[in-house]
């Protein structure tokens, strides 16, 4: 009987003893560390990762000046290539170094923003030619710097990541099925929340842009892609100033 009554206590004592590890294990056994830092500094190594990466995929939505994008790009320090879809087209965009491509369908050439007139049959039978064939956006042209800001992945990181406001910790998530903790611009995230890696480099895996302007997800890291140039049978000049998006 004394035997049993000792085993009891010794079981029970076994139990808790585990029960206490469990819970006071250490949530940022495996990751890469940057849990343990405080938000400005987790903040600051994605930054440096995202600075030193040599390719991403950007996909989601961003809310500029009343206008809607929806992203699905893939970018590089050489070029970018992918699709943009507006509230009025979607469009695919090329660029391999300074030479930025546009091809979209025979909607999108003879559409006009600006509530001009109507496409005379003359235009509709140069944008049937147009239609789903890349064009060369030229370089003079004002809606080149506007679309070539879609395939600088240098332009959009820099934009995407930056918080505003105070940075503080957020709780940890997943993307991707890859672990993340969250860095808040605001106590409730006005200035947007961006979702680091813990596993890995600490790339920046999700951006949500403060007061619903958008959310982006970056993917990829790192992983290269071919950039050609079309072939002058996919290619043709639009001969005027491409129409406004």
């Amino acid at each position: 009987m004394r035997l049993r009554r000792a085993v009891v206590p010794l079981a029970l004592c076994t139990v808790l003893t585990v029960g206490l590890a469990a819970c006071a294990a250490d949530p940022d056994e495996g990751t890469n560390g940057v849990g343990r830092l405080s938000a400005p500094e987790i903040e600051g190594k994605a930054r440096s990762a995202a600075d030193t990466a040599k390719a991403v995929r950007l996909s989601g939505t961003l809310v500029s000046k009343g206008d809607t994008f929806k992203l699905n790009m893939r970018l590089k320090q050489g070029g970018a290539t992918g699709s943009v879809t507006t509230k009025n087209s979607t469009f695919e965009l090329l660029r391999v170094g300074d030479a930025l491509y546009l091809k979209a369908d025979a909607g999108f050439w003879t559409h006009d923003s600006q509530g001009g007139d109507k496409p005379t049959e003359a235009d509709a039978e140069a944008a049937d030619k147009l239609d789903d064939m890349y064009v060369k956006v030229p370089q003079g042209d004002p809606s080149y710097k506007q679309l070539r800001g879609f395939t600088d992945m240098d332009l959009l990181l820099a934009g995407l990541i930056g918080l505003h406001g105070e940075k503080v910790k957020g709780d940890r998530d997943q993307i991707g099925g890859v672990r993340t903790v969250k860095v808040k611009g605001g106590a409730e995230g006005e200035g947007g929340t961006l979702d680091v890696a813990l596993e890995g480099s600490p790339y920046p895996l999700q951006f949500a842009r403060g007061g619903g302007a958008g959310l982006v997800v970056l993917s990829e890291w790192n992983k290269d892609f071919p950039l050609t140039a079309p072939s002058k049978e996919e290619t043709l000049d639009y001969g005027k100033q491409l129409p406004r998006t």
